[in-house]
């Protein structure tokens, strides 16, 4: 039996919380043949009843090993997903969204991808989102793929499942979690992109818009291509 944790962010999400929680754990059936589960709810300094919504639908879900970080404040996404890898105690690790448009039906599949790969990072087709975020991220992913000569179709996609012994060699900074496919290609992780469901957002706020995926992360991707001319990726042996 694999130990599976999932992480799961969240920042004023507090008409989603119990939702999710409720769809987590109608797919626990299907995980539950190979994984022992724990949800690791993040609370990302939210200013809503986020915090309560994670506290009920732990009493409400024992089945779901609900354990719930606080931080400080609202550190931002990366911070809240590298706090869930730090305290994550499975062998693999799943993130996805609290806003509902990620599927958590999709998690098997995702999982099942792990006999040829070390990362599998969902490509939402059916894209459900307004059209400028769609024409944001279209920008974003192509100026991201051309300035680090990747392949990853769709960065945005917090779907995703990892073995954790690669998320352990990741520093991570502010932003970076948009390059993890790249950051841990360099690591030497097997990396597969595999179609997911999408759906709308009814409920809560979206906290992305067009100046945020484009501005700030151009001086991330800087970042991460000097990492990728700069990384480490000597082999070494002591001989006899």
């Amino acid at each position: 039996m694999h130990h599976l944790s999932i992480v799961l962010p969240a920042y004023n999400e507090e008409d989603n919380i119990a939702a999710l929680a409720s769809e987590l754990s109608s797919v626990l059936p299907v995980l539950h043949e190979e994984w022992d589960v724990e949800c690791i709810f993040v609370d990302d300094g939210s200013n809503d009843t986020t915090l309560l919504e994670m506290i009920a639908a732990r009493g409400r879900h024992p089945e779901l090993g609900v354990r719930i970080i606080t931080l400080s404040r609202n550190w931002g996404l990366t911070a809240a997903m590298d706090a869930g890898f730090h305290a994550a105690r499975g062998d693999v690790v799943a993130t996805l969204d609290t806003d509902l448009q990620n599927d958590p039906r999709d998690l098997p599949k995702l999982l099942g991808e792990l006999g040829v790969a070390d990362v599998a990072i969902g490509i939402r087709v059916n894209r459900r989102d307004t059209r400028v975020k769609r024409a944001s991220s279209r920008i974003a992913n192509r100026i991201r793929n051309w300035a680090t000569r990747e392949d990853i179709i769709d960065t945005g996609c917090s779907l995703k499942v990892y073995r954790k012994q690669y998320l352990d060699r990741l520093k991570l900074f502010t932003g970076l979690h948009r390059f993890l496919p790249t950051l841990l290609k360099l690591e030497g992780a097997r990396v597969v992109q595999v179609p997911v469901n999408h759906r709308p957002r009814t409920r809560g706020v979206a906290k992305y818009h067009l100046a945020n995926r484009l501005a700030g992360p151009l001086l991330d991707l800087l970042a991460v291509r000097w990492m990728q001319k700069r990384h480490l990726g000597y082999c070494a042996k002591e001989l006899p």
